[in-house]
């Protein structure tokens, strides 16, 4: 099984790679300029799917809290707080990619914009949700208050994606499923969908590393407890 598990994890990192420099050769090297924005529209093929993928850890933080709180098993529990973590990631590269994009075309780095706001939101809550498995040292009790924060912090997800549906917003309407008007062509419908499934192979390689690394320390915790024990 450990043998099987290694051999998924070089398959999984090696496709990740691959993914990411195919992504980025077609980001700089085939995907044509737009034509209004220039050069900076680039930030879009990053932009894009890191949201995407921060709003897929979000609701995997969901669903694992959801399992816990049914089987109160750790393992549930690592996953949720994995997810968590690399969620925050994404979602501050979407903070920070965002009002570089936005500072040549809308003039500002950042307003008020109902999609924007909701976003740091996001990001506050789940930053939250950090901090809460960071100082709470009863193991039970952290883990059942961060799953319940898990489960409720997820409703901003749809908040988010759907902001710009439901207000008039200065964030663009969505290039798919956006209405008449919305659409991409076909080279930069490519290249985005090639990054978003490079960003998804990279997400869940880094799952992967960050689950693993909370079950070394909770071996580690244990075998604290043993020592402490033995010396009592």
């Amino acid at each position: 099984m450990k043998f099987e598990s290694n051999v998924m994890g070089v398959l999984l990192n090696t496709l990740a790679l691959v993914a990411i420099m195919l992504s980025l050769g077609m980001v700089f090297l085939y995907v044509p300029t737009e034509a209004t924005m220039g050069e900076v529209q680039k930030i879009f093929y990053f932009h894009v799917p890191s949201a995407w993928l921060a709003f897929f850890a979000f609701f995997l933080v969901f669903v694992y809290s959801v399992t816990y709180l049914v089987r109160r098993e750790k393992k549930w529990d690592n996953l949720a707080a994995s997810s968590a973590e690399i969620g925050v990631l994404f979602c501050t590269l979407v903070l920070i990619t965002g009002p570089i994009w936005a500072k040549p075309v809308w003039g500002i780095w950042w307003t008020w914009d109902a999609r924007l706001t909701l976003t740091l939101v996001l990001w506050l809550i789940y930053v939250g949700y950090m901090m809460l498995r960071h100082y709470m040292a009863d193991p039970e009790r952290k883990a059942a208050f961060a799953a319940v924060l898990g489960i409720v912090g997820f409703v901003d997800v749809p908040l988010v994606y759907f902001s710009i549906r439901w207000w008039r917003t200065q964030h663009p309407a969505p290039v798919m499923g956006g209405g008449d008007d919305s659409g991409i062509e076909g080279p930069m419908l490519a290249t985005l969908l090639v990054c978003v499934v490079a960003f998804t192979l990279l997400f869940f390689a880094l799952l992967r590393y960050r689950a693993r690394l909370q079950e070394l320390r909770d071996e580690v915790d244990a075998l604290h407890d043993l020592a402490e024990r033995g010396r009592g």
